[in-house]
């Protein structure tokens, strides 16, 4: 790119905010739910200050070069902006796609000579074209961490331990048990067990479609850990089909306690804490009245 392009572009700098706001703000895809104009324009020009300011002859051949450092830096910034606040990844490129259409309009205003007019035009859209990369690149990084932090979030809420009775607690697993999460069952469970000091702690699994090897495998582990703090261990909530598929593998649970539903297992640990419950003769005499 020639001294006096860049010279252009520094001195066109407003003109090609303003043409690029004007770009996004008739966009049929602007997300005004997501982001104020106002914060839009602040995105917008603190990106092309620093564009403008740090595009050199030096660096258009060498996208690693250190003077890219604060465009990307601020263009990232934006991206996982966006991509924790919502925004499609279609959206997201649209925001520098409408950068090039600026920059190049301003080209073609500017240069009037036609050979000029490519060359230059054709080094814009190669810079832009390496920030789109980057966008995507970080766009997909903050989705991800965002991906993983709801995985997380919804890991902690589907496998709540519940204190049902002194003594006893109660932690119903709902969909599919894999590795990581039977992780997480196991450290709940066992940091439940510790806080509380019960004895006896019931893994309802009425909520997990299938039980196949790897499934039985874990809850056998579980039942492990649960023994080694102390406490036994009750499965509930095995149907018929579970009961099938277990006998049809020939995996072993003989040696721990099973139970149809979550009833059947709260009796259970009544029975061997030796706890009765019954009705009061005040609930039996108001439901004479």
């Amino acid at each position: 790119m020639s001294f006096n392009t860049l010279k252009l572009l520094q001195k066109q700098q407003q003109n090609i905010l303003e043409i690029w706001m004007k770009n996004q703000l008739s966009d049929d895809g602007l997300r005004e739910d997501l982001i104020s104009n106002e914060d839009l324009r602040g995105q917008s020009e603190e990106l092309i200050s620093a564009l403008v300011t740090n595009l050199s002859k030096e660096n258009l051949e060498d996208f690693n070069s250190d003077s890219w450092d604060p465009v990307i830096e601020i263009l990232g910034g934006i991206a996982i902006t966006r991509a924790r606040q919502g925004f499609s990844p279609r959206e997201t490129g649209r925001f520098v796609h409408s950068l090039k259409e600026a920059l190049l309009e301003v080209l073609q205003r500017e240069i009037q000579d036609t050979k000029q007019l490519f060359d230059e035009s054709m080094k814009i859209i190669k810079v832009m074209d390496n920030l789109s990369i980057v966008t995507f690149e970080t766009f997909i990084k903050g989705r991800e961490e965002v991906i993983l932090r709801q995985t997380d979030e919804i890991a902690e809420i589907s496998t709540p331990v519940i204190r049902v009775w002194d003594g006893i607690l109660a932690l119903p697993i709902i969909g599919t048990l894999d590795s990581s999460r039977t992780q997480i069952v196991m450290e709940n469970l066992l940091q439940e067990i510790v806080e509380t000091g019960s004895s006896i702690a019931i893994l309802d699994i009425s909520g997990v479609p299938a039980v196949d090897s790897l499934v039985a495998q874990h809850l056998i582990k579980t039942v492990s850990a649960t023994r080694l703090m102390g406490a036994e261990c009750i499965i509930s909530g095995i149907r018929p089909e579970i009961a099938q598929t277990v006998v049809h593998l020939g995996i072993d649970l003989s040696n721990i306690i099973t139970k149809a539903s979550l009833a059947s297992a709260l009796a259970y640990a009544f029975k061997v804490l030796r706890l009765e419950v019954r009705k009061s003769s005040l609930v039996n005499k108001a439901n004479n009245l």
